[in-house]
């Protein structure tokens, strides 16, 4: 997505990017550990944290000029927190650009976009990552055709069941409309929208 035929090739133009994943170890990257340095592109490092995205406690406030995050925010049980701390670290008007899946594309075709409410409520409740709120519907709806790496219906409900771990759930899906409510409701400017295909892209600024 942000390399440099990507989409949004801006590796390029930047400086520096550090990154954020929940553990060392995950089912789409491997071995990496504590706060190491990571090669994004072809000669450009930045350091790379193990860190939960809802806790982004290694870092101090407004660190950043921006946030990118691209399939990140699905996989997340509690959006709202983790947005509330990926505009703890960035700068007064600084910039978080999000990537997210559109459902009409993928495996979640079939379930309902989530609506503003519940997620405002999981952010009030401080909703946990352990939480499986929705697995019973994410088991009846998600359409394993689309999905060969989760297996039988039987596999992925296991590997559902320990997502603490694997983090491969999309807990919410998302719709242009609801991340322009998800945008005001963090007083975010919102600066650029696009869909193109499976993606949907919003740009915003820090007011």
């Amino acid at each position: 997505m942000f390399s440099y035929k990507g989409l949004i090739p801006i590796y390029k133009v930047i400086n520096q990017l550090d990154g954020c994943n929940y553990s060392a170890q995950t089912i789409w990257e491997k071995s990496k550990s504590g706060k190491s340095k990571q090669q994004y592109s072809c000669f450009k490092e930045g350091i790379q944290y193990i860190s939960d995205a809802t806790d982004l406690s290694q870092i101090p406030d407004s660190k950043y000029d921006f946030i990118i995050s691209s399939n990140c925010l699905e996989h997340i049980a509690n959006p709202f927190k983790a947005l509330s701390e990926w505009l703890r670290v960035i700068k007064k008007d600084g910039l978080i650009l999000l990537v997210l899946p559109n459902k009409d594309f993928c495996f979640d075709w079939k379930r309902p976009v989530t609506k503003f409410s519940h997620l405002v409520e999981d952010y009030e409740n401080n909703t946990q990552e352990n939480d499986l709120t929705h697995l019973e519907e994410i088991l009846m709806l998600h359409d394993l055709e689309m999905d060969k790496q989760a297996g039988t219906l039987e596999q992925f409900k296991a590997r559902s069941l320990n997502n603490i771990e694997n983090r491969a759930l999309h807990h919410h899906t998302f719709d242009l409309d609801l991340l322009r409510e998800i945008y005001g409701y963090f007083n975010l400017e919102i600066l650029r929208t696009y869909q193109k295909g499976q993606d949907y892209i919003i740009l915003g600024k820090k007011k």
